[in-house]
């Protein structure tokens, strides 16, 4: 195994470690690559936005990512033309013309909010539907043959999945995105504005309000539960809960995107932990934050600033749920199956090492020997152990937004907010330990440095500090165990963000460093300076 990192093609290449660490499968490589390009050219066409996709590429299993501008891509980087021909060309080239009467619309008409509203009629329940049909076969009970083509049926639905989870994610960034450009331009901090958007997110906090209720049927009954057995066995209620909750959430990766990552169902004392340590859902005085914000406003733009964030408000619950249900809980459903594979094959979980091609075409002479995935395996743990650079390539040169038509240089802006504040630009300057913090109360508590969710959730203890890389937004399953949550990764958009400020809890994110805290030192989460304080 080689340790040169490659520029995987032209321009500038972005480390991205929020969502994979290093050390990726094949086939999440395949599902990734794909799924980012295709969604997001297509959901950029629809809202105008002057360029052409975010392509996503793995180097030495690791997951970078290249803004792919319109015109020019696939040259190497050079210095753009003057402001004036640039001028020009915006308005001349027919594709930036097209582009600027699309955004000129999008921007009037937040045809997001049409996409909302489809996502719950109508994609959400069928994704719903179709996972459970999915989850329904029994792998076990499977032939050889049944079970090839249970496999090639849940690859092609994480396929199709990947490129609508993309797309969906254009549509519950932007408005987000433009609330936070919006309120920056009248001189709000956008940490603070998106304050107004707890409480939104009625699916994060759905999970929590049913362990809440397990909680308090246990603590009711005084029966001793150090099972989830002994937790059915507390009433018909609780059981009927129990099971409603993993019927739901017990399939979907609890720990990373990867399906080398453990479910919730394989989380048995995680589930129990949260069952202990739910309580209710905290309450959110929404009106009297946006009060406060729109105070800040000029009179002139607050009924813009009432529009922008009610439809920022209402993407929220979507940018939250679809994850899970796009790409967590089918890509738990494809673990599943595999494991099914591995077992038959007498592999274990080198059965993760599998190409695409290679598990649609099972139990045929064609599937790798046990010695070729072994050597797999242990390239890729090698891998996952490289210190990668942050960035790949030359820089590309980004145009003024000046030279562009209002619209342009307005979706362009959204575009670079939205990557700052999930944390995927690259340009913090932040010093170590400290980043955006979520919450209003400091937090003081044992960290637990873990090196992968599988470890957190395997040492985290009730009011623990949570310090990790990242999260994944099926962790909002078993996070109500934490007391606080640092991350390295991530910014005031990312998903552990959204699920520290609607479950309540202080967080400090994208604090570099924060993987140098001593494990098991007692440390200060401080939301309000946005540090960590490892205390002697």
């Amino acid at each position: 195994m080689g340790d040169v990192f490659v520029v995987p093609g032209p321009g500038q290449w972005q480390l991205d470690r929020s969502h994979y660490t290093g050390g990726v499968t094949p086939i999440s490589q395949w599902l990734m690559t794909d799924g980012m390009e295709h969604g997001f050219r297509r959901i950029f066409a629809e809202l105008g936005v002057p360029a052409d996709t975010i392509e996503a590429r793995f180097v030495n299993g690791f997951y970078y990512t290249r803004l792919r501008p319109l015109i020019g891509a696939d040259k190497p980087p050079r210095k753009p033309p003057p402001t004036p021909l640039l001028w020009l060309a915006a308005r001349v080239h027919p594709e930036f013309r097209k582009r600027a009467k699309t955004a000129t619309n999008s921007l009037a008409t937040s045809p997001s909010n049409a996409v909302v509203d489809r996502w719950h009629r109508e994609i959400r329940p069928s994704l719903r539907e179709t996972n459970l049909r999915l989850q329904d076969v029994e792998p076990s009970t499977l032939a050889d043959d049944e079970l090839r083509q249970h496999v090639g049926k849940l690859l092609d639905h994480l396929h199709d999945n990947f490129e609508l989870h993309f797309w969906l994610h254009g549509h519950d960034l932007g408005p987000i995105a433009r609330y936070l450009y919006e309120c920056n331009g009248w001189g709000i901090d956008p940490g603070t504005a998106i304050d107004a958007l707890a409480g939104a997110s009625p699916s994060t906090m759905r999970p929590r309000e049913r362990l809440h209720r397990i909680r308090l049927l246990i603590d009711e009954s005084e029966t001793p539960v150090t099972s989830l057995d002994d937790v059915r066995a507390v009433s018909d209620e609780a059981a009927t809960l129990l099971d409603e909750h993993l019927r739901e959430h017990g399939h979907v990766l609890a720990t990373g995107y990867d399906i080398t990552a453990s479910t919730l169902g394989e989380l048995p004392e995680a589930i129990l932990q949260s069952i202990r340590t739910a309580g209710p859902a905290p309450t959110y005085d929404n009106k009297a934050t946006a009060a406060r914000l729109r105070s800040q406003v000029p009179a002139e733009h607050r009924d813009t600033f009432d529009q922008i964030l009610a439809d920022a408000r209402n993407v929220m619950d979507m940018r939250d749920d679809q994850g899970p249900m796009t790409i967590e809980w089918p890509a738990g459903l494809l673990r599943r199956a595999l494991q099914q594979v591995g077992s038959r094959l007498g592999v274990g979980d080198d059965v993760f090492e599998l190409t695409p091609d290679e598990a649609r075409g099972l139990f045929r002479e064609t599937t790798p020997t046990p010695e070729e995935l072994r050597a797999r395996a242990t390239t890729r743990r090698a891998q996952a152990t490289l210190d990668p650079p942050l960035l790949l390539g030359d820089p590309e040169a980004q145009p003024p937004l000046d030279a562009l038509p209002t619209a342009l240089a307005t979706t362009v802006a959204m575009v670079q907010f939205s990557m700052k504040y999930t944390g995927l630009s690259g340009d913090r300057t932040d010093p170590p330990l400290s980043g955006t913090g979520v919450g209003t109360v400091s937090y003081t508590g044992r960290a637990v440095v873990a090196d992968s969710a599988d470890d957190a959730m395997e040492r985290l203890a009730p009011g623990d500090v949570l310090v990790v890389r990242a999260t994944s937004p099926a962790f909002n399953l078993v996070l109500s165990i934490a007391g606080a949550v640092v991350t390295v990764d991530g910014g005031a958009m990312s998903h552990a963000a959204v699920l520290a400020r609607e479950l309540g809890i202080p967080a400090v994110i994208g604090a570099s460093g924060a993987l140098s805290i001593t494990d098991g030192a007692m440390v200060e989460v401080d939301p309000v300076e946005g540090v960590v304080r490892p205390i002697s």
